[in-house]
């Protein structure tokens, strides 16, 4: 059976969920999602008070695959998903940023959005991303950033949405008509990036799972 979890998207760097090169990743964050989202559910990111976007949807992506840490880090195809944090501003929020140490067994992080300010590995946030060895892959998705279309109240009310802390899971059948109508909204283009996320000139910071906030 199809599910469809919703969650506020608190920050959105184009770290997490990572929409670039025609890929649309969730590698960091959320780890409850990660750990129980099977391949045909679909996630859904709703702005909230700290994006000043309550009400908007931010994306939508189909779970197509999903990869250990080790495998996405090793899979040529998601190597411009690693972090090059004097790079471009996507690089910057390249989301590829766990493996493990092959003598040690202990996570290696790289220099990324989760990293301490130094570039050094930040310990929560690793502990936190970590602990759902788990990386959703979708290559059906819209995603519309800082573009995000207000979604009309009576839509989100008939699938049951409430803006609240963690994540709200409905049937597909609850969310047929919010499905359709992001795909109507984004005119049907699948796979693109139909806006810049909305702290994308913010890509150089960091974010601090201790103090919870950004640096």
């Amino acid at each position: 059976m199809t599910n469809v979890y919703m969650y506020v998207v608190r920050y959105d760097f184009g770290f997490a969920p990572n929409p670039f090169g025609g890929v649309c990743t969730l590698a960091c964050c959320m780890p409850v999602i990660r750990r129980k989202a099977e391949v045909g559910d679909w996630l859904i990111g709703m702005g909230g008070r700290d994006l000043k976007a309550t009400g908007r949807c931010i994306y939508a992506m189909r779970v197509t695959d999903r990869m250990t840490f080790n495998e996405y880090w090793k899979a040529e195809r998601f190597r411009g998903k690693r972090p090059i944090r004097n790079g471009s501003r996507r690089t910057m929020v390249g989301d590829n940023v766990y493996r493990t140490d092959p003598a040690t067994g202990k996570w290696i992080q790289e220099n990324c959005v989760h990293s301490q300010k130094s570039g050094e590995q930040d310990p929560a946030n690793t502990k936190h991303d970590t602990q759902t060895d788990r990386v959703l892959i979708s290559e059906e998705f819209f995603y519309f950033g800082a573009n995000a279309p207000v979604v009309p109240p009576k839509i989100l009310a008939q699938s049951g949405y409430k803006n609240r802390r963690g994540h709200n899971v409905y049937r597909k059948g609850e969310c047929r008509k919010l499905l359709e109508w992001i795909s109507k909204t984004a005119n049907g283009q699948v796979n693109h990036v139909l806006g810049d996320p909305f702290q994308f000139r913010m890509s150089d910071k960091r974010y601090s799972k201790t103090h919870n906030r950004l640096i």
